[in-house]
């Protein structure tokens, strides 16, 4: 179970590195600076995966859509847990 969190937690971040590493012009293509892609792997991970994968060839069509769920995705991460955490707080009836 521990191993299946961390894998959710450091999977799109270590997907996002390897894919640097072998295919660093196509991130330079996407981003043209480093800070970006790093901020963006640490932050938002999925949604910087997705930017790296529709940004070069230009973003139209379903593009934006399949951006728009990525970033729901990394925005549900932080936002996840807030009803076990409530309920916890509860008062035993």
């Amino acid at each position: 179970m521990c191993l299946f969190f961390l894998l959710l937690l450091f999977g799109p971040r270590l997907v996002g590195v390897l894919w640097w590493l072998f295919e660093p012009l196509r991130w330079d293509a996407t981003f043209g600076t480093v800070l970006v892609p790093v901020l963006g792997l640490i932050f938002l991970p999925w949604t910087t995966l997705m930017y790296v994968l529709v940004a070069p060839g230009g973003i139209g069509g379903f593009d934006a859509i399949w951006l728009a769920l990525a970033v729901l995705v990394d925005l549900s991460g932080y936002a996840g847990g807030g009803v076990y955490r409530s309920r916890r707080g509860m008062p035993a009836s």
